[in-house]
């Protein structure tokens, strides 16, 4: 599988000020010292994710470490605020990634999020090249839950891939990395920003056309078909001729998938999207009760009571198997441990990490 995998840019208006928020974290319950940084396990244009211990009761988390610098220097603090937002609204999902607490110091934000060590959906992909039908379907019921709650949220994803599909280590589906969701979409409303991976974007995307929520489920459909079929629908190693199958050239099924399997993909991936699957009745009314899913109990599948099709057979937090070498390898920087000292730099404070850290309320731990 040989694609670029990385994200468009989503350009974003200039800020008033490049200044970065160099004052002391908001929340002073949390530091880089509270935590033993053991292996980096990912990472992303401005930053790592690493696991990590907490030192006051060896809990394992998943910690994203990012330069303020890199954020600024690329106008990208709207888009961190947005994850962080939506984060903050994950807790009540069982297949969205959920945010512990968020702090910040001169120079880095961190958030620490639950630990997943079942391993990308990517990395599954690439190792067995495609999945059977039922586990195909198993695995997009859980994404179209997720997508759906954040629908009902007023929020569209924007960013569906299988490097954004974790397992956790039963094998569930675990949906991370919010930072091109686009918050306050109402039903239909729509927005315009050119943002997501080249091989999911949907036709009214490329053609920098109004979109609303159906992208997401263009990229459900994109991602199932490859999860059938080994490669997404319109894939070209040449990028322009990819957008231009995109845009114009019919969706190929071959091999023998079920009729309910073939309807679901031309739903899906309908290039009008209004007329596109979910379009009308969004998740809710409306995939749910498409008939690829009949075999789905989806209150039993929310309440994760049906058995995964594939375990991942984690022996433990330190167990890395299903992490990429080329990330666990890396040497863990010691410039992440770190707690700086703020007093010298606090005069050129700004606002633009503002309200950035976090930390729940007693309420909160009782409803996880």
């Amino acid at each position: 599988m040989d694609r670029s995998r990385h994200p468009d840019n989503c350009p974003q208006p200039p800020t008033l000020t490049d200044n970065i928020n160099l004052g002391p974290s908001a929340n002073p319950n949390a530091k880089p010292t509270d935590f033993d940084f053991l292996k980096v396990i990912g990472k992303g244009s401005f930053g790592k994710v690493l696991l990590a211990k907490r030192k006051s009761d060896g809990m394992s988390y998943a910690v994203k470490v990012l330069q303020k610098k890199s954020i600024l220097k690329k106008k990208e603090q709207t888009h961190i605020m947005a994850e962080r937002n939506v984060l903050l609204k994950n807790v009540k999902h069982p297949f969205l990634v959920g945010l512990h607490y968020s702090f910040q110091t001169s120079e880095k934000l961190y958030f620490v999020l639950d630990y997943v060590n079942g391993g990308e959906l990517f990395f599954h992909l690439q190792r067995e090249r495609c999945f059977r039908e039922p586990r195909a379907r198993f695995y997009a019921a859980e994404v179209a839950s997720a997508v759906g709650y954040l629908h009902s949220l007023n929020i569209i994803y924007r960013d569906l891939k299988p490097e954004n599909i974790l397992l956790d280590c039963q094998g569930h589906i675990v949906l991370t990395d919010f930072g091109l969701c686009k918050e306050g979409m109402e039903q239909e409303e729509t927005t315009s920003t050119f943002c997501g991976t080249p091989e999911y974007l949907a036709p009214e995307v490329l053609r920098k056309q109004p979109y609303d929520r159906t992208v997401d489920w263009w990229c459900l459909g994109a991602v199932l078909y490859e999860m059938l079929f080994g490669l997404p629908p319109f894939y070209s190693r040449d990028v322009s001729q990819m957008y231009d199958n995109i845009l114009h050239q019919p969706l190929q099924i071959q091999g023998t998938k079920t009729t309910a399997a073939c309807d679901i993909l031309q739903g899906l991936l309908h290039k009008d999207q209004k007329k596109r699957l979910g379009a009308k009745m969004d998740f809710f009314h409306g995939l749910k009760k498409n008939v690829f899913f009949s075999p789905i109990n989806w209150d039993d599948l929310y309440h994760k009571r049906i058995t995964p099709p594939f375990n991942p057979n984690v022996s433990g937090p330190a167990d890395l198997r299903h992490f990429d070498p080329e990330f666990t390898q890396e040497a863990v920087s010691n410039s992440i441990t770190r707690t700086p000292d703020l007093a010298a730099s606090c005069s050129s404070a700004s606002d633009a990490f503002l309200g950035f850290s976090y930390a729940p309320t007693d309420e909160d731990f009782q409803d996880c």
